[in-house]
């Protein structure tokens, strides 16, 4: 079997266009998430915080080659924990509803299996000393 038709065969099962086409809508459901917290969550919270503008926080480390100043820019760390915490939880939640989807239904609990010879018997010892 050649290297082409092999490749042929790889990229034609079902489990790598599923993988391509979640890889371009997870890259769209982040750009999505971005702009949901660099300009929905953020800006609120930076006003409830005391007129925080989170993406500009950061700490001068040094002068930098050029004479700019090197910053250690914490606030868009913040924003993306954010990020990951909202995708995270959308994920999360997916799995859960794709689960539970995928889940049986649970079987009929199994029919008590019948008595044996000497249950039998022992039940008709008890019926009859009960008449006596």
């Amino acid at each position: 079997m050649s290297v082409l038709s092999e490749f042929k065969e790889f990229a034609i099962k079902g489990s790598v266009i599923d993988l391509a086409v979640g890889f371009v809508i997870g890259g769209a459901f982040g750009k999505i998430v971005n702009s949901l917290v660099a300009n929905v969550i953020m800006p609120p919270l930076g006003l409830l915080i005391g007129r925080v503008d989170f993406s500009k926080l950061a700490v001068k480390i040094g002068p930098g080659v050029a004479g700019k100043p090197v910053l250690l820019q914490y606030g868009l760390f913040v924003q993306s924990v954010f990020e990951f915490v909202l995708i995270a939880l959308a994920l999360f939640a997916l799995i859960k509803v794709i689960n539970r989807v995928r889940r049986p239904a649970p079987a009929a609990p199994a029919a008590p299996p019948p008595p044996t010879k000497s249950e039998e018997l022992l039940g008709e010892i008890r019926d009859l000393l009960a008449k006596h």
